[in-house]
C-alpha cells in the first residue's frame, strides 16, 4: 500500500485502489488555574463597570430633572459627562490590563489530528 501526500489530503491505497481521506487538524487550548482566575476577573470586570455606567448615568439623569435653575442643569450635564468620560477611560484601561493576562495565561497549544474518510 503506497501513501500520497496532496497538501492536506491523503491517497491511501494501490495503483487502481484510491480512497481518499481528509486530515483536519483542529487546535485547542486548555486555560489552567490561573488563566481561568484572569478570565474571570475579566468578565467580572467587564459586567460591573457596565452596570457603573448605567447608574451613573441614571444618576445624572435623575439629578439634571429635580434641579429646575439652567445653570444646576448646565453643571450636572457637564459633571455627568466628565463622570460618563471617566468611568469609559477607566474600563478601557482595565480591558487591556486584564485583556492582555487573559491572553498570556491561554495555555499551551495542542493540536489534535482526525481522518475523515
Amino acid at each position: 500500500m503506497r501513501v500520497f501526500r496532496f497538501g492536506r489530503m491523503i491517497a491511501l491505497g494501490n495503483l487502481g485502489d484510491f480512497s481518499v481521506s481528509r486530515i483536519e487538524r483542529v487546535e485547542v487550548r486548555k486555560r489552567g488555574f490561573f488563566g481561568m482566575v484572569f478570565w474571570l476577573m475579566f468578565l467580572a470586570f467587564n459586567a460591573l463597570m457596565a452596570l457603573w455606567l448605567v447608574f451613573t448615568i441614571k444618576s445624572a439623569s435623575d439629578q439634571f430633572q429635580a434641579t429646575s435653575d439652567a445653570a444646576s442643569q448646565a453643571g450636572t450635564a457637564v459633571g455627568g459627562t466628565i463622570a460618563t468620560g471617566v468611568l469609559l477611560w477607566i474600563w478601557v484601561f482595565g480591558d487591556i490590563i486584564l485583556g492582555l493576562l487573559v491572553m498570556l495565561s491561554r495555555g499551551r497549544k495542542v493540536t489534535i489530528e482526525r481522518t475523515i474518510n
